[in-house]
């Protein structure tokens, strides 16, 4: 095929990164150290307001860490969306408490406040939305809902880097939020993740959790885990947090691109006042979806990915009898494009050209 491969994603690691981490490399402190503690005081300046950050070694450990700093345990449900990746019902689970599945919204891909309400129980002790594909789950509706109830509610924001409701950054609304640093992220350390809390008390037992219930060494409080960053990922983390701002502007750029030329499928809904910063670009292909994306890749050469087929409440470990018409309506019909910065005109072009002719050719 005359078409290089367009790929659904792309790290940019380049020389600046690699000097940073041969620069740890050289000193000799590769555990956590200053690194970790500069890209913390970093990322919650740049993408927190300020807001208190712990890194950690994985989003998943951040948000399994936060529950735990956050009181919840066995006995306790949290509300989680089944239409997202498993890390967010499996932390609930590792804390012993039991991940209680809400349906969506269809046009954000986020809770509904509707389902979410009906889901409310006594033993219910949280909510944990996600800010799915970069699109800020409903705050002000979930956080009546929580407020109502006296419930904590948690962000899941392991793809919305950057993110904003009416300017305020996601990451400061709930009890503590988790923004994950794979390598398909927005930003990447290598391999990590960010928990963000406003509560002293929790941002101390995050800082001892993560790091085997010690603040100083052999003084253990209690029983904790080995969770830390290394400040080679923290060196990595350090120098795309200096570029992924002008990162979200180009992905904003190359989806309003294909929001006005793309014809034939369902474009992502932004609300109003909302800031989506396009982790991904996700379609909607009301029939045919998985021939459509095979025929993507096939004759065109444009990579995409499915995400998510098996909603989580279908999964092995959490089967349910939930009834979520929207979730299961959403698994079967996205499909997310490339918009990552990498991108080129040409490449931009050849995506509208690809999903047109093959939305024309389905109708």
């Amino acid at each position: 095929m005359s078409h290089d491969f367009i790929p659904p994603a792309k790290p940019i690691i380049g020389d600046e990164e690699r000097r940073a981490v041969d620069a740890v490399l050289a000193s000799g402190q590769l555990a956590q150290g200053t690194e970790v503690a500069d890209f913390e005081t970093e990322f919650a300046q740049v993408l927190l307001d300020g807001r208190a950050a712990v890194a950690v070694n994985s989003g998943t450990s951040g948000l399994h860490l936060g529950l735990l700093a956050a009181g919840i345990g066995p006995g306790d449900e949290v509300i989680v969306p089944s239409f997202t990746f498993a890390a967010t019902a499996n932390s609930v689970a590792l804390t012993g408490a039991t991940p209680v599945f809400a349906d969506i919204d269809i046009e954000s891909f986020t809770l509904d406040p509707a389902s979410v309400e009906s889901r409310i129980t006594e033993k219910t002790a949280g909510i944990m939305p996600v800010h799915l594909y970069g699109h800020p789950f409903h705050v002000a509706a979930i956080g009546e809902v929580a407020a109502r109830h006296g419930v904590k509610v948690f962000e899941d924001a392991a793809q919305a880097h950057g993110a904003a409701v009416n300017g305020r950054k996601v990451g400061t609304f709930g009890d503590f939020a988790m923004f994950s640093l794979y390598p398909t992220k927005n930003m990447t350390s290598g391999e990590g993740g960010m928990v963000s809390t406003g509560d002293p008390g929790v941002e101390r037992r995050l800082r001892l959790l993560r790091n085997q219930g010690m603040e100083r060494q052999y003084e253990n409080e209690l029983i904790g885990f080995n969770c830390r960053m290394t400040n080679i990922h923290a060196a990595i983390g350090r120098v795309q947090l200096t570029k992924v701002l002008a990162w979200t502007r180009t992905r904003q750029e190359n989806a309003a691109f294909l929001d006005a030329n793309l014809t034939g499928v369902k474009t992502p809904t932004v609300t109003e006042g909302y800031e989506h910063v396009y982790h991904q670009y996700t379609i909607r292909v009301p029939e045919g979806r998985d021939a459509f994306a095979k025929a993507l890749k096939e004759e065109y050469n444009v990579g995409c990915g499915v995400y998510y087929p098996i909603p989580n409440h279908r999964l092995a470990p959490f089967q349910t009898a939930d009834v979520l018409p929207m979730t299961e309506e959403a698994a079967q019909t996205v499909l997310s494009l490339p918009v990552h910065p990498s991108l080129s005109q040409n490449d931009l072009e050849r995506i509208v050209e690809a999903v047109n002719a093959l939305a024309k050719a389905g109708s």
